[in-house]
């Protein structure tokens, strides 16, 4: 199931996201190492599709590919993250071609954090091609050709996403690259975290000439702790202070419930600016149900 096909019958599109783990996953595995697994059980009957991070914090983990297929094989449409970091250009295209053999039908394409925020700081970043030049690839590559020209004997037919920051200062930048981007061949858009409906809906109104569709990202916050820490070390993320004071001191159980009110009071507000919704639960992939039953009635298709 390609997102492009959801887009194009007007389909509010709901995704989430899970992060696999730092081990092997077999059919054997125990519980500590199926958990992603778990984590994408809980949400798949409410959402359309659900992200596979590519060692995400470039944090080494089990590769996106590999938790894509696992996802496959469970009934559960994954969207395979590519970074530009680990892989040079033949590396990335025989990914893609990879992931089209095994089934996969969407790709979102990232930069990819430095290595130097994970934790093997040692490692030497790559970096051949950036997200735009990745993208400018993955069409050609639908095309039937790779980037050099030559024809491939069965060219992949997957929809390809990226991504964009409505919170980057001066946003005219990001505006510019995001239109790069849809000229390279961008099907659709997943944002950065945005927790200002002002800010959003600004950024939605100059972006709608670009005619692709967008789902606004969402980052469920756990605790204020959390808050500060993605506002001081997370580049392009913004949480307003009003949300740090609102779970300052709660024990998880409450914060849990914090979490819900504010996230389901966001998505009533943005929810009509936009095409979906993609959520980011970082471990609590339970409460995702219950903030599209909550926030989205009437708006999501499922």
């Amino acid at each position: 199931m390609k997102l492009t096909d959801l887009f194009a019958r007007n389909t509010y599109v709901l995704t989430s996201e899970v992060g696999p783990v730092k081990g092997c996953v077999r059919d054997t595995a125990d519980g500590r190492s199926a958990r992603f697994l778990e984590e994408a059980d809980l949400v798949k009957k409410h959402v359309h599709a659900i992200n596979v991070t590519d060692s995400q914090s470039a944090r080494m983990r089990l590769g996106s590919l590999a938790g894509s297929v696992k996802l496959k094989e469970r009934g559960i449409e994954p969207i395979y993250q590519i970074t530009c970091r680990d892989s040079n250009r033949i590396a990335l295209q025989s990914e893609l071609l990879s992931a089209c053999s095994l089934g996969i039908d969407n790709v979102l394409v990232v930069t990819g954090d430095y290595t130097t925020l994970g934790d093997h700081e040692g490692a030497k970043p790559v970096f051949d091609l950036d997200s735009v030049q990745l993208i400018r690839v993955a069409t050609s590559m639908r095309n039937g050709f790779d980037m050099v020209g030559n024809e491939l004997s069965a060219p992949p037919d997957f929809s390809v996403g990226a991504v964009v920051n409505p919170n980057f200062e001066p946003l005219e930048l990001q505006l510019m690259k995001m239109e790069k981007k849809v000229a390279a061949g961008a099907d659709f858009f997943q944002t950065q975290p945005v927790y200002d409906p002002d800010k959003f809906e600004a950024f939605i109104r100059q972006v709608e000439g670009f005619g692709v569709p967008v789902q606004m990202g969402l980052v469920l916050i756990k605790s204020a702790k959390m808050a500060a820490y993605m506002n001081g070390h997370v580049s392009g993320i913004s949480v307003p202070e009003s949300w740090i004071r609102s779970f300052e001191g709660l024990p998880e159980t409450d914060a849990k419930e914090k979490c819900v009110e504010m996230t389901v009071e966001l998505v009533k507000d943005v929810g009509p600016m936009c095409q979906g919704i993609h959520f980011m639960p970082i471990g609590w992939s339970d409460l995702v149900p219950q903030i599209i039953r909550e926030g989205l009635d009437g708006i999501s298709s499922l």
